[in-house]
């Protein structure tokens, strides 16, 4: 039998059946109790056709709600679709009496909340997956104030980790020939660099110097994952806005470039926050960018470093700082600092140091780096490379880090190694010029001078 025209014929007859339902919600007023009825329609269904007619009509239905009655539904599935404890119990008992496998799988199926069921089911029209992808975008809008919410989101994420898989996701080169429709979503997703206009993305995707890939999966079409950008150059790149601007890289031909820099990694999706795919997308397009350039040397990125000047600002009232090290640091409060090229020098041998110690010493509650970034390149078994001074002067630049950027160097042989002593031991891997800076740090809070 012919599995993909059965298939077409499932999804014209449930299509159309949604849209007829619809057209019969659209006359009266919708709660979120009718939602929570269609839910249980979907869970009580046998059928696969009527099945997917329940699932699209379901989710068109949480597409009509407004803000509070999707507040409500929420909190209903929190509270009504959650695992049964008389069924918990019950299973545990005869696990506890006779230790078997069938137990234990017994075990299992008692301890998954309904709402995992009713997800599966909601992912079987055409649109499904996108649809709960956008729904745990509401949900995580929610948490803060209903952090009772939180175990749907856990149900998501489970969901979410094997739905994309690594195996399911498809890399693709986004460049001026990609369609219009995909270019545009790469400039409205850009989070690192705004693209500002169409101009300004051709120049972020010149085949001279320039390579851009994402991440797609089949069940979301056209919707981008994640992307990175990257710059062909000679060296290692210190400043982001001669590459944002398009000047000369030094390299007339892809041929010439010894490094590639990793300037932009933006997440595109907010409803697959937690699902990792930023480590599979770098370690994929390091070994597409070798075919293609067997002579690239170096795979380095240029970082921001998103939250350094609240951090700075925080240690000017560290009593254990000497007074030289907050007087300077007072003087990084007036506007345009950065432009006085005397002053900038001489803040330079006070701030890098500390930024050295951020990244590298300073943790977290569970014990990894405080720095969001840093966490995503160290994890992945990058080191910390190199702090540059003044690398984006932008006004974000300068509110988020000081003007500080920082490059992660991904040495092919390292990675793994790096990723295992990350994970077992929080260890932070580090070049010689990054410990030196740590050094001059420690000398700095005891007061010592710095040679």
């Amino acid at each position: 039998m012919n599995m993909t025209f059965l298939q077409e014929l499932f999804n014209n007859i449930t299509q159309r059946d949604a849209l007829r339902r619809r057209r019969q919600d659209d006359d009266a007023s919708l709660d979120h109790g009718d939602l929570v009825a269609a839910c249980r329609a979907l869970l009580e269904s046998d059928g696969e056709a009527s099945s997917i007619a329940l699932a699209s009509r379901a989710l068109a239905m949480y597409e009509r709600l407004g803000d509070k009655q999707r507040r409500r539904f929420f909190a209903r599935l929190a509270e009504e679709f959650a695992a049964e404890p008389s069924a918990i119990d019950e299973a545990y008992a005869a696990y506890r009496d006779v230790r078997d496998n069938a137990t234990l799988e017994a075990l299992f199926e008692a301890c998954e909340p309904r709402r995992q069921e009713l997800f599966r089911r909601l992912n079987l029209p055409s649109d499904g997956t996108y649809s709960l992808v956008r729904m745990r975008e509401d949900l995580l809008g929610l948490l803060r104030e209903q952090p009772e919410l939180a175990a749907i989101d856990a149900d998501f994420a489970h969901l979410f980790g094997s739905w994309f898989n690594r195996g399911f996701l498809m890399l693709k080169r986004i460049d001026w020939n990609t369609p219009a429709s995909i270019l545009e979503k790469i400039i409205r997703y850009e989070a690192v660099h705004e693209i500002r206009d169409w101009e300004d993305l051709r120049r972020r995707l010149d085949a001279r110097d320039r390579r851009c890939f994402a991440f797609f999966h089949p069940a979301i079409g056209d919707e981008p994952l994640i992307f990175v950008e990257v710059a062909l150059c000679k060296g290692l790149p210190n400043r982001i806005q001669p590459i944002l601007a398009g000047e000369e890289s030094g390299v007339d031909e892809p041929e010439e470039a010894d490094t590639a820099a990793f300037f932009g990694i933006s997440n595109c999706q907010t409803g697959l926050r937690g699902i990792s795919f930023g480590n599979f997308l770098i370690k994929q397009v390091v070994q597409e960018l070798q075919q293609e350039l067997p002579q690239l040397k170096r795979f380095v990125t240029l970082s921001p470093v998103p939250g350094f000047a609240q951090w700075l600002a925080e240690r000017r009232d560290d009593e254990s700082l000497p007074a030289t090290v907050k007087q300077a640091l007072e003087r990084m409060q007036h506007d345009g600092w950065h432009e006085d090229a005397e002053r900038a020098e001489a803040l330079k041998a006070v701030v890098r140091p500390l930024a050295a110690r951020y990244l590298a010493e300073e943790k977290n509650s569970r014990g990894l780096p405080l720095n969001p970034v840093a966490r995503f390149h160290l994890g992945n078994g990058a080191e910390l490379h190199r702090i540059n001074w003044l690398g984006d002067v932008s006004a974000k630049g300068m509110k988020q880090a000081a003007g500080l950027m920082v490059n992660y160097l991904y040495v092919l042989n390292d990675i793994e190694r790096n990723h295992e002593n990350y994970t077992a031991h929080r260890t932070v891997a580090c070049s010689s010029e990054v410990k030196d800076l740590v050094r001059k740090a420690r000398k700095q809070a005891k007061g010592e001078t710095s040679k």
